[in-house]
């Protein structure tokens, strides 16, 4: 088969995880230097609909891998179902987002195939008819470029936010129906998604959040936040010492140690910009920097900044955003 690239989607509960279409994104973008037409594979069960939302983005064909045992996520279910599918198409190059789902079954899938994993890639290079991945090294102070040793099909996940998934060129393709392979035994018994569980959250979802740091000083002055998130419909997020000192639960951390996100609006309040918390948010779409300190590292990667007494300006800014909203 000709080379090309298959790129897994990935659908909880009826719906398609966004993160899906900035892997497209990176896909669309290397098809075009190397030359290698785009696929989309989407696993699960009644996903017609889904696939169907896929098929409307310039890729050359959409699969809708079905199965019972592909209904509720499990690894067994996904890699079993997946190894037949890429072993029979022969793709160069499989790309995934790498979500926690993605996490627990990409390794497990290229051991099963033998075959190469490059996992939590940032950029990719084409140079000299070569295909390379970038990864970060040491918490984001290095990055190196990676290489594929063995042979094709290669596996690659790309992190959240290094692709815009409104980057993702729309077009119109053909849908083709597979039924998947089943395995003869599931060793895992699915239960309920881990978001539901009490206070989980997932920012990698979340088009507002509003983020915090040390500059809130103190724990009762987390509101400030809570309340500006609330007026935009937003998440409140935080860098690893908000976390660490209990004011907010491990799941709202953003960074090398906590989530990475690419919302559409990105708001930091009292946050330096250490490199740790910017390799979590630096592929937001539009980001909101204000702090008191001029020199700031957030400043250089914010597309507004505020220098100023967050305590002034954000129940200003909500009041104003409030006002806006009852106006409309």
């Amino acid at each position: 088969m000709a080379d090309r690239i298959m790129v897994v989607a990935e659908q909880r509960e009826g719906k398609l995880n966004r993160v899906s279409l900035e892997t497209l994104a990176a896909a669309q973008a290397i098809g075009k230097e190397t030359g290698w037409p785009v696929e989309v594979v989407l696993p699960g069960n009644h996903t017609a609909a889904l696939a169907q939302e896929l098929a409307g983005y310039a890729v050359e064909k959409v699969y809708d891998l079905e199965a019972p045992s592909l209904e509720a996520y499990t690894s067994d279910a996904y890699v079993h179902a997946l190894k037949q599918f890429v072993s029979s198409q022969q793709p160069k190059l499989v790309l995934f987002p790498h979500t926690y789902q993605v996490r627990d079954f990409a390794p497990r899938l290229a051991l099963a195939l033998d075959r190469t994993l490059i996992s939590d890639a940032i950029g990719y290079k084409h140079e000299n008819g070569k295909l390379l991945f970038t990864r970060q090294m040491f918490q984001g102070k290095f990055v190196a470029d990676v290489a594929f040793a063995g042979e094709a099909p290669w596996l690659a996940t790309l992190q959240i936010g290094t692709y815009r998934a409104d980057q993702a060129e729309k077009g119109s393709a053909p849908v083709e129906k597979i039924q998947a392979a089943e395995p003869a035994m599931l060793r895992i018994t699915p239960h309920e998604v881990f978001q539901e569980a009490k206070q989980a959250v997932d920012l990698s979802q979340a088009e507002v959040i509003v983020a915090i740091g040390r500059g809130i000083k103190e724990q009762k002055n987390v509101a400030i936040a809570e309340d500006l998130a609330k007026a935009l419909g937003g998440e409140v997020a935080a860098s690893r010492p908000i976390c660490d000192n209990g004011w907010l639960p491990l799941e709202r951390q953003i960074g090398s140690s906590g989530q990475t996100v690419a919302p559409k609006l990105y708001i930091a309040l009292g946050i330096s910009g250490a490199i740790q918390h910017i390799v979590g948010m630096k592929g937001a779409r539009t980001i909101v920097a204000i702090n008191k300190d001029v020199e700031a590292p957030i400043f250089e990667i914010a597309d507004y900044g505020v220098v100023g007494n967050l305590f002034d300006i954000v129940p200003t800014l909500t009041e104003e955003i409030k006002k806006a909203k009852a106006g409309a």
